[in-house]
């Protein structure tokens, strides 16, 4: 992978799940909400000082949020943060860059 650009998008795996679920608080205070749903569908990751996720999840019915999670290098040992949401997408939207 090129450092700042971003992979293809790629299927969710479990570790992309686990990440979602470690910001879900984070977005849910954010939204003033809880979500009964939220299963990561897909994923890009962009290599930066540390790695930039961008997961697509579905939050119920018909609804998809996009997410930004940073994850910084290892020795910095700090926890994952989310640095930005996209809300009204849908399956079909694209993963870009935001």
């Amino acid at each position: 992978m090129l450092c700042g650009g971003a992979s293809k998008t790629q299927p969710a795996t479990s570790e992309t799940q686990q990440i979602a679920d470690e910001v879900k608080p984070q977005l849910e205070e954010k939204e003033g909400k809880t979500f009964d749903v939220f299963t990561a569908v897909e994923f890009k990751t962009q290599l930066v000082a540390g790695t930039n996720y961008f997961i697509k999840v579905h939050v119920g019915n018909d609804e998809f949020m996009h997410l930004r999670v940073f994850r910084s290098l290892p020795h910095e040992n700090k926890p994952l943060s989310l640095h930005g949401y996209q809300s009204s997408k849908t399956k079909h939207d694209e993963l870009a860059y935001f």
